[in-house]
């Protein structure tokens, strides 16, 4: 049985002694801040909303526009992460692609996001932020929790059999029939 401080870090199978840190872990390890940034940013401006607090609304935004800089180096993680794993037998090219093209559009999402923030944030200097600009990043921010919790699930699926909704791998599309005594 393997020591908790071993690690299969390059995703081959073989244990490594001791902390190793490669791409494929780094990206794995960032990408929850964006999806779970995105959705507890949105609850406090939604909270700003209802109880009227402009400290909260400004908050919410500048969260926002950290969460979109933080982002830019999570896909690039995803990159590295790829190119890592490229050869990796279990690795279906398929199910990648997918997830890459999600997070493509999660990550412009995301970056839409952190511009109509800065853009609120500049529209309000010295004065109350616009309710109408509030509500419009307020819906951006719920779309792009969608598509960045989405890109979650697909990179998944990627590893994960048990979550697949299909719980086949794409090699499997004409599985084989079943023998019959």
């Amino acid at each position: 049985m393997a020591s908790p401080r071993q690690s299969d870090g390059g995703g081959d199978g073989r244990r490594r002694e001791g902390f190793e840190m490669n791409w494929a872990h780094l990206h794995l390890a960032l990408n929850h801040v964006p999806v779970l940034g995105t959705l507890f940013v949105s609850l406090l401006l939604g909270a700003a909303l209802i109880r009227n607090s402009e400290e909260l609304k400004r908050c919410s935004l500048i969260g926002f526009v950290v969460l979109a800089l933080v982002s830019i180096p999570i896909k690039f993680t995803g990159d590295f992460a790829n190119e890592k794993l490229a050869e990796a037998s279990w690795l279906a090219a398929e199910r990648v692609t997918v997830h890459e093209q999600a997070a493509d559009q999660a990550t412009t999402g995301m970056f839409l996001l952190g511009l109509a923030a800065a853009f609120a944030l500049w529209q309000g200097r010295g004065k109350p932020i616009r309710q109408v600009t509030l509500w419009a990043v307020l819906l951006l921010a719920l779309a792009t929790f969608y598509l960045m919790a989405r890109t979650a699930n697909l990179g998944g699926e990627i590893r994960h059999e048990e979550i697949r909704q299909s719980g086949m791998s794409p090699s499997d599309e004409n599985p084989p029939t079943p023998c019959r005594f």
